[in-house]
């Protein structure tokens, strides 16, 4: 799953692909580096970022979108679709996005954002990612506690996936994010990478999203000695070991900005594993 910003703030590629041309050249990039599925996103959830209106969400996704889907797209329900996904916790967002060629909905909130995202996700058939979040994005990294972050983590995946069900929306079409980075610490990060088999157990497709983080430029500093962290753009060694790590461990689908790099590691794990 290959990363397309399409704002002024994200923490790694802020403001790279505000431009609808740009944002197009750069998801045709991916695709050619080996992305399967497309994710579009127009508002930031980096820590402490703040909301964007719908209309202004749509505004920059939506073009991206209507050009991309004729090539990389298809029907929401369609075999073989699902290779442009929606990154959103708007129901109006996700609506336009899946009328325009989408077939994925990305919702950090897990279907609690908007009370009618979960209608929108049953009547069009499309698949969804339901991820962990602990608050919001403005207020998720001020000072996350859990009891057991895994468990905590399980038994809310496991609720969202009933609550998806009883809305209407079929099992066989959601996937699973434990929301890497999103309230947690490095503590918190690294616990559920090693326990991710514990998530892979409730029987749903994993996806994990690694990509840049900041608590892995806080890991490669430490290793080189060094004081502050390494920039978002130094962090590819340490985005490629967790990838590795959480493919090992069960998850099959990764997020990622570099997708070249990401998908030859990945495919060097699955051979030494034995795997497809």
């Amino acid at each position: 799953m290959g990363v397309l910003n399409t704002t002024p703030d994200s923490f790694s590629d802020g403001g790279l692909f505000l431009d609808a041309d740009a944002a197009i050249a750069h998801a045709r990039d991916l695709i050619g580096q080996g992305a399967d599925i497309l994710d579009v996103g127009g508002e930031s959830t980096r820590p402490g970022a703040e909301p964007v209106s719908a209309a202004d969400e749509l505004r920059r996704v939506l073009p991206v979108i209507e050009e991309l889907a004729d090539a990389v797209g298809g029907a929401p329900g369609d075999p073989g679709a699902g290779r442009i996904s929606i990154d959103t916790s708007k129901a109006s967002v996700a609506r336009a996005a899946l009328q325009a060629g989408a077939s994925i909905v990305n919702d950090v909130t897990a279907l609690r954002g908007d009370p009618l995202m979960a209608e929108v996700v049953a009547e069009s058939g499309c698949e969804c990612c339901l991820m962990h979040m602990l608050g919001s994005p403005r207020t998720m990294q001020s000072d996350p506690v859990y009891r057991d972050v895994v468990d905590d983590v399980r038994a809310f995946l496991a609720g969202r996936v009933e609550y998806a069900v009883r809305a209407g929306i079929p099992e066989d079409r959601i996937v699973l994010d434990p929301g890497i980075g999103f309230g947690k610490t490095v503590a918190h990060n690294l616990a559920l990478l090693r326990r991710l088999d514990e998530l892979v157990a409730l029987g749903r497709p994993v996806l994990v999203g690694t990509s840049r983080k900041s608590f892995l430029g806080r890991i490669q500093a430490d290793a080189a000695g060094e004081g502050e962290p390494v920039g978002a753009a130094g962090r590819l060694p340490g985005t490629i070991a967790t990838n590795v790590l959480a493919y090992e461990r069960g998850a099959r689908i990764f997020r990622v900005h570099d997708v070249a790099p990401v998908r030859a590691a990945l495919a060097v794990a699955a051979a030494t594993l034995g795997r497809r």
